[in-house]
């Protein structure tokens, strides 16, 4: 007989199901780390890189990144490609929102089962496992015996809750509103449930960023709400689509992928969301205030939303966002509370000299992987003054890497301009000291290119601003890009009529660039990336992780200056930047 391990936790969707284990000890983002079609793991940073997910038992600490990772998870269920099990270490809301949707449309699922660090731990080295409900059996080779799944349930009866419901939820719930906001209110209190929430809040405002075209699915989903008979009950946005959606003929975009998602943003647009098309909702006029309690959807703008705004957040997962936004209610729980926007969380930086804005994304990466779901406090930037841009291009690459909604700089965001106020009182909590060598690490990481030539430069991710702009411009002007090399933008529509009011986007064309609306670089493919091309260059941090895996192209990270240079020759530089020289002086040679 097989030896074998019991381990108990929380099943967070009920269910049986049993298969190789698939076991890693780092965080997976489904969006941009999993392929929707074929369930391949395409995060080429990540341990599972090149594993197929269809049918094991997939052991992760918990997801990560993008908030369309539920819509990722929802497609591999509907499609036969997702894992039979996930048994995860802390409660994952993204991943179990995509099989309570899946359930709701679908009717099909897969159980969820979280057990804690500790217990995760004994999973390293098996084999095998069965999972059951609020337990899960690992083996040191499959056990043989005839043992077989059990249906389950599906759990769709949420009128069962201790959570306190107001005349007007209650009406929601019996259907007195239309179908579509009583499904919607079903998945709000499921998730309520889930999250140990006892009432909900009202919310100002909702950003949607279930509006990105995964597959089928996706579609369904979206017409499904809207035959219901789905209406926004609070001013809503868009979250960038898969395409331009005025432009994607002429871009040269496959029907096959420009007709269904451009329809899913007509979708949404005919619940009554505006036509935003933005992954940088807090670039609009619409930007919530200080205090303002919001559902915002979309990894980056969760982030900036609550770190630099102060406004009041989760990490919302795609479909749980719109279903809030037909409801006008959300779970009083996280990021809402006073007490959940704690550091948990301190990281001391190095002495720093000559900063450029390739700093503040390679910063926001590291931090991201130390902080995991923490939120952390970051000290030594209290002299420094970064920009809103700086902020931006920071958390982007910070919500890659990391499960939490929120950070905190020390004399720099709103929450932290006296630090102890996102302190614990009484409470210690643990402390990073990041070393030179440390960025470095992550420098190395995010440049995976060997080959010094470019093809593309890619900016953009997220979304242009501005200020982005006119810095692009003053590096543009009175010069032009290498006739080999293409360099994109990516903007919304309404900061796109700003710039060009401003006279920035005559000097940026005049360059030689291209600017694309609508969509944004984690759907881009070809052909606005060349079939010939193999090597890329940005200053996202975000899109350096993500690019190897979503477009399978290496990938140059720097400044921006360097990227315009990098236009200009075809060529990186392989130059390192002023302030992260010392690192490399600091290594012997055989490792420079």
């Amino acid at each position: 007989m097989p030896r074998s391990t019991f381990l108990t936790g929380r099943s967070l969707v009920a269910g049986a199901a049993q298969g190789a284990l698939l076991f890693a000890d780092v965080g997976l983002s489904f969006w941009g780390g999993v392929d929707c079609a074929t369930g391949e793991v395409i995060d080429r940073h990540h341990p599972l890189s090149g594993e197929y997910l269809a049918g094991c038992v997939l052991a992760i600490p918990s997801g990560r990144g993008s908030c369309t990772g539920s819509s990722v998870l929802m497609e591999l269920i509907s499609n036969g490609h997702a894992p039979a099990a996930l048994v995860l270490a802390e409660p994952d809301e993204i991943l179990t929102l995509g099989v309570l949707v899946a359930q709701t449309i679908f009717e099909r699922s897969l159980p969820v089962l979280c057990i804690g660090q500790e217990a995760f731990a004994a999973l390293r080295g098996g084999a095998f496992a069965r999972v059951e409900n609020t337990a899960v059996s690992v083996f040191d080779q499959p056990p043989g015996d005839a043992w077989q799944a059990i249906d389950s349930l599906l759990q769709k009866d949420a009128t069962r809750t201790a959570i306190e419901l107001t005349e007007h939820d209650q009406a929601l719930l019996d259907g007195e509103l239309g179908k579509a906001a009583q499904v919607a209110m079903q998945i709000v209190l499921r998730m309520a449930q889930l999250q140990g929430a006892r009432r909900l809040v009202d919310v100002t405002q909702a950003h949607i960023d279930g509006c990105i075209y995964t597959g089928p699915a996706s579609l369904r989903f979206a017409r499904q709400l809207v035959q219901w008979g789905a209406k926004v009950r609070v001013p809503t946005t868009l979250n960038s689509i898969s395409v331009d959606q005025r432009r994607w003929r002429e871009l040269g975009v496959d029907p096959a992928l420009g007709e269904p998602a451009s329809a899913l943003g007509d979708a949404y647009m005919a619940m009554g969301a505006q036509l935003s098309y933005t992954c940088a909702p807090y670039l609009l006029d619409s930007a919530p205030k200080a205090g303002e309690q919001i559902v915002w959807a979309e990894s980056n703008a969760v982030v900036y939303a609550n770190s630099v705004l102060g406004a009041r957040t989760l990490k919302y997962p795609d479909y749980l966002d719109i279903c809030i936004a037909l409801t006008g209610r959300a779970p009083l729980i996280g990021c809402h509370l006073d007490a959940q926007r704690k550091a948990r969380l301190q990281i001391e930086l190095p002495a720093l000299d000559d900063l450029d804005d390739a700093f503040y994304p390679l910063l926001g990466y590291h931090i991201g992987a130390l902080a995991g779901s923490r939120v952390p406090l970051v000290l030594g930037l209290e002299k420094r003054k970064p920009g809103l841009d700086d902020l931006k291009a920071f958390g982007a690459a910070f919500a890659t890497t990391s499960a939490a909604p929120l950070f905190h700089i020390a004399g720099v965001t709103p929450e932290a301009i006296d630090p102890a106020q996102v302190l614990e009182a009484g409470t210690r909590i643990p402390v990073e000291k990041i070393r030179l060598q440390d960025l470095m690490i992550s420098w190395r990481a995010l440049n995976s290119a060997r080959d010094p030539r470019v093809d593309v430069v890619s900016l953009g991710n997220p979304h242009f601003s501005l200020g982005e702009f006119a810095h692009l411009a003053r590096l543009c002007r009175g010069r032009h890009k290498h006739p080999d090399v293409v360099l994109a933008i990516t903007c919304g529509r309404a900061v796109l009529e700003q710039a060009r009011e401003a006279g920035h986007i005559a000097v940026i064309e005049a360059f030689g660039a291209t600017l694309v609306t609508d969509t944004c670089w984690c759907m881009l493919g070809e052909p606005v990336i060349p079939p010939t091309a193999t090597t890329l260059m940005t200053n996202s941090g975000k899109y350096a992780h993500y690019a190897p895996g979503l477009v399978g192209r290496k990938v140059h990270f720097a400044s921006l200056a360097e990227c315009v240079d990098a236009a200009c020759s075809a060529t990186a530089s392989g130059r390192l930047p002023a302030w992260l020289q010392p690192a490399a002086q600091l290594e012997s040679p055989a490792h420079v």
